[in-house]
């Protein structure tokens, strides 16, 4: 993958090169993920700090009992990752930290949208160290964790699947749905990204998408693609999920950017995909519907742009930890 452009889908997954790592016993890789990097830019530093207020707020609502319990004489605590997967959410973690006043000081062989895999059970790896008053540093633990783990998670099968279209030479996009969580959009899409794959529309702002019910409440396709420009412009891209090549056709006469070819079985998809391409060689092809790790490569094909899953639902989170280290012993 480029390293400098994120959503650019050269198969660098094929070549992976393994890197030193301070704990033996687990192994580093670097995987697709080398947009990381850019990746953090695109991150509003307004909008972080109110999200992680919000967070803290809905953790806190009114009195932090166990937070009196252990005072606030200054402690350290080690990050740990105690599961297989990708790290992602780095700037999120940060800014929980730096809300409460403290920062994280990476192990200088960690980086975001690094890949490490165990070698055997239980073993953990220590990827920072924070340092504040012991209550704060316990208010933030949870917050940040939770951040972390689900946004790793998702990086994680973001690039199980490019590894998989790697694997095959297939050099389209394979994209995630807006099934986001609400509340937790940022975050979840953030991770789609570090894990090489497309995040797709962001919100219902950035592009038109017509899905059935659209379709039926104003009439029929050419009505709805046609509503939709004079309203956006020509400036915001029209998606129109079709069930048929004949829907499909009329999408695409009517003016559509994009046609995503819905439910469709591998077989069946291609052979529509073939058929729009030959006739509407603009247009971008997406197929979506019954996509999974195991279903992904029976859709690969040369016509098809996009491969769009629910990339946001059922993941693994990897596992991490946050552990305040006991004082050294005087005498």
């Amino acid at each position: 993958m480029d390293k400098g452009c994120p959503g650019s889908y050269v198969s660098s997954s094929v070549s992976l090169a393994g890197v030193a790592c301070a704990d033996p016993s687990m192994a580093v890789v670097e995987a697709a993920a080398s947009v990381a990097a850019p990746c953090r830019s695109m991150l509003d530093p307004t909008q972080l700090r109110e999200m992680v207020r919000e967070w803290l707020r809905e953790d806190i609502p009114a009195m932090d009992f166990a937070g009196a319990v252990v005072g606030s004489d200054v402690r350290t605590a080690h990050l740990l990752q105690k599961s297989p997967g990708m790290l992602a959410g780095v700037p999120f973690v940060e800014a929980v930290f730096d809300e409460l006043g403290m920062r994280v000081e990476w192990d200088p062989h960690v980086h975001e949208g690094m890949r490490v895999e165990h070698t055997g059970a239980g073993e953990k790896r220590v990827l920072a160290s924070v340092t504040g008053p012991a209550d704060d540093l316990l208010r933030a633990e949870r917050v940040a964790l939770n951040c972390l783990s689900r946004c790793s998670g998702i990086a994680t099968r973001a690039d199980d699947l490019m590894r998989i279209a790697a694997a095959h030479g297939w050099r389209g996009r394979v994209a995630a749905t807006r099934k986001t969580t609400p509340g937790f959009r940022v975050v979840e899409k953030y991770g789609v990204i570090v894990g090489g794959a497309d995040p797709h529309r962001m919100n219902l702002s950035s592009m038109i998408m017509l899905k059935d019910n659209h379709v039926w409440s104003a009439g029929n396709i050419t009505k709805s693609v046609q509503r939709a420009r004079a309203l956006a412009g020509f400036s915001v891209k029209i998606e129109v999920e079709c069930r048929s090549l004949d829907e499909a056709r009329e999408a695409c006469h009517a003016g559509a950017d994009v046609v995503m070819l819905d439910n469709f079985d591998p077989l069946n998809f291609k052979e529509t995909a073939r058929a729009v391409r030959s006739e509407f060689a603009h247009v971008i092809i997406e197929g979506s519907g019954g996509l999974s790790e195991s279903t992904l490569s029976d859709f690969f094909c040369e016509e098809a742009d996009v491969l769009s899953m629910s990339i946001m639902q059922n993941y693994q989170c990897v596992d991490f930890s946050l552990k305040i280290q006991r004082p050294s012993a005087v005498g």
